[in-house]
């Protein structure tokens, strides 16, 4: 059973899109240690079937071997930030179809830029089941005591979800505080019939990028749409940028406080961003991105560098006339062999009021079971599970998770990557700093290259 509750402290939730059986991402050698980024290196995934519980020919498991614990009851609380129409139907619905009727779930919603500007403070008093990212963010908070130790649920997982998504729902203590749920892709989307009725190609460069952003002005549209509130869809663009001028492993690096971010590679990469800026929308820092999606869905914008998520903003009946095509190249040396690609799922609270029903929900929701019925209220997204019925995948859907499955390297995203203290107190503010005022990036960069020095490398 289902209580839809009101809005209240912030809780996550998630969009995304999934490898095939054969192809999910394994952590990259260069960011291993810190659990930061996600190489596409697509290896076999699933295991053979499961057959714990039971022999081989599905009779009852043999005397002296353990019991399957009793069902779950009572009340659970689930967090989320799908505050969207499509995304809180596709939650809400999951849930509904949730197989256990003896535990009573409550779905907690509120935005996801309150949640995340409040997660410390959340993760003090959360919800049973907390909705999150996967990589860094996860681990950082594992590994301050603040979520439930989840490995007893992922043997059950392993033959659906398979090796590379286990490690990414890994801790540094090598248990799994993590389910994914899903993953899309970032890159530049665009509507099929404004390219069409205007006889504009997909540029394979930034020179042809500008060209056709020149055409668009020269037509009325305004070539970008571009929101900022909460900082995060400026950090987009810059990993776009940097991953296509420095490489994957600069990338990584930089992250990491590896490299500096006063060096030629990143004012390279700001240099090219200011340009850009100008094909932009004015003054993105505190439009939501949902706002600046209107403007692509209206066509007053010819594009719009997101995730795969803005397709829930779309109309019904609209989203077939959705694409997207990865940021074009810039240097040769790199091509377009990145894509990023940010895991979401769920998590428990360290101290869940109702442990048991938790851990089955959340083994639930890593199940084609779950997914599949996401997916009828939100076709925006695809599922993480091998066993999830791709044959209703829309065009949208199944490119993305092509783009992933090519890939030569798949990150998650700045925010992600690096320390969650860094992103979300230096680097989000620094860049919208740097959006309202381009010419303050010296100072910017040095102030942000000391405190990389001290959050990141102490």
């Amino acid at each position: 059973m289902t209580d839809q509750s009101t809005t209240r402290s912030p809780s996550p939730a998630t969009h995304g899109y999934s490898l095939g059986r054969r192809n999910f991402i394994k952590t990259a050698a260069g960011a291993a240690g810190a659990g930061l980024i996600l190489p596409a290196a697509l290896a076999a995934c699933g295991g053979d079937d499961d057959d714990s519980g039971s022999g081989s020919d599905g009779t009852a498991a043999p005397e002296g071997t353990a019991e399957a614990p009793a069902a779950a009851s009572g009340d659970l609380s689930v967090g989320s930030r799908l505050a969207n129409d499509a995304p809180k139907a596709g939650l809400a619905a999951a849930v509904e179809a949730f197989p256990n009727e003896d535990v009573n779930v409550s779905i907690n919603t509120t935005d996801s830029n309150t949640f995340q500007e409040n997660i410390s403070t959340y993760l003090q008093n959360p919800d049973d089941v907390i909705a999150w990212f996967a990589g860094y963010r996860m681990r950082f908070f594992a590994a301050q005591g603040l979520l439930g130790d989840i490995s007893s649920i992922w043997p059950a997982l392993d033959s659906e979800l398979g090796s590379g998504f286990k490690t990414a729902s890994t801790g540094d203590d090598g248990k799994q505080y993590f389910v994914p749920f899903s993953y899309y892709a970032w890159g530049i989307h665009y509507r099929k019939s404004l390219f069409e009725d205007n006889g504009w190609e997909i540029p394979t460069s930034v020179d042809e990028l500008t060209a056709l952003a020149a055409e668009m002005e020269a037509s009325g549209i305004t070539p970008f749409a571009f929101g900022n509130d909460g900082n995060w869809p400026a950090m987009g663009t810059f990993d776009q940028l940097n991953f296509r001028i420095n490489g994957y492993q600069f990338h990584v690096d930089l992250m990491a406080g590896k490299e500096s971010w006063t060096s030629d590679q990143v004012r390279e990469v700001f240099a090219t961003y200011e340009t850009l800026l100008a094909l932009h929308q004015e003054n993105p820092n505190g439009r939501t991105w949902e706002e600046a999606a209107a403007a692509l869905v209206n066509k007053e914008a010819g594009m719009m560098t997101i995730g795969n998520f803005a397709g829930s903003q779309f109309p019904e009946g609209e989203l077939e006339d959705l694409d997207f095509f990865p940021f074009p190249e810039i240097n040769p040396e790199y091509g377009l062999d990145v894509v990023e690609a940010p895991i979401d799922g769920w998590m428990m609270a360290a101290a869940p009021g109702n442990e048991a029903a938790a851990l089955e929900m959340l083994e639930y929701l890593g199940t084609a079971a779950a997914q599949d019925v996401y997916l009828s209220e939100d076709p925006s997204v695809v599922a993480t599970s091998s066993a999830a019925d791709t044959s209703v995948y829309n065009a949208l859907q199944q490119k993305a998770a092509e783009t992933v499955q090519n890939a030569e390297f798949v990150t998650q995203f700045l925010d992600r990557d690096t320390s969650p203290e860094f992103a979300a107190n230096v680097a989000g503010p620094r860049f919208a700093d740097f959006i309202s005022d381009p010419s303050s990036i010296d100072g910017i960069l040095e102030d942000m290259q000391a405190q990389s020095e001290v959050i990141l490398t102490t």
